[in-house]
């Protein structure tokens, strides 16, 4: 027996993040960072088991084919490629281009052009890196950011090549490797690098004993997907980010 049925025409805002398969932390913190209104979607790229620059540029071959693996139905603000040393890498404009020739959207993002963005919008021109992957990984990326007129003033690597290993450092080694940075006096913000870190939890501690933003890929990433895609992360987040926003959203009422 066949039923009638309805079409229901509300279309809720959707974005996607394409992960890398080695990426065992981005999807956790985006539930944790993006707001509930705003759907997203997950596709996966192939990715090396270590983080080199050549396991990096290899992605640029996968991109699309994963963008084209999000639903054909969707309508998206907004994509993001997970990866920071990987956009260093590849180059923005490139990730843009492969992203678009899988799958229609509005805007695609990093979290390379993320940070940029945070860190225009904070007003900060030197800032403190803290990587877990080795120098030759660390320095394009460092490069990238000297182009943009964000000079990276103050570095530390856990110096670890091994995704599995990555994803595994604690937050309170995070904490303190972030803190012991931050005691350079010319910084005036702190970036915690690679979509795969646990950053979230350690955040809160560093920006309490630095009292300067502390920003890392997931949080920028997830700041400027929701901008880009009209909204704003919720702002009960404690995170000096968000509590930017949120008081430019109040003062401007």
């Amino acid at each position: 027996m066949s039923v009638a049925y309805d079409i229901d025409i509300r279309h809720p805002t959707q974005v996607g993040i394409i992960a890398l398969q080695a990426d065992e932390t981005i999807e956790r913190d985006m539930r944790r960072l993006l707001p509930r209104d705003l759907e997203y979607m997950v596709s996966r790229v192939p990715s090396g088991t270590s983080v080199t620059p050549e396991t990096l540029q290899e992605m640029a071959g996968n991109l699309t084919a994963s963008a084209a693996l999000f639903p054909r139905a969707a309508r998206m603000a907004c994509v993001a490629y997970g990866c920071t040393s990987g956009t260093a890498e590849i180059g923005a404009p490139n990730i843009a281009d492969l992203v678009l020739a899988g799958t229609p959207t509005d805007h695609v993002t990093e979290p390379v052009s993320a940070l940029i963005a945070a860190c225009r919008h904070l007003g900060v021109a030197r800032l403190g890196l803290l990587s877990p992957y080795i120098a030759s990984v660390s320095d394009k990326l460092r490069t990238v950011l000297a182009a943009s007129d964000i000079d990276v003033t103050a570095f530390a690597t856990f110096d670890e090549p091994v995704e599995e290993r990555v994803v595994r450092i604690a937050a309170a080694s995070v904490v303190d490797a972030g803190i012991a940075l931050g005691q350079t006096p010319e910084i005036e913000a702190l970036f915690l690098s690679c979509t795969n870190l646990r950053t979230l939890d350690a955040i809160p501690a560093i920006e309490a004993e630095l009292g300067i933003p502390v920003l890392s890929s997931n949080l920028v990433l997830a700041w400027h997907m929701a901008h880009l895609a009209g909204t704003t992360l919720p702002d009960h987040l404690p995170y000096r980010l968000v509590t930017r926003d949120a008081t430019q959203v109040a003062s401007s009422r």
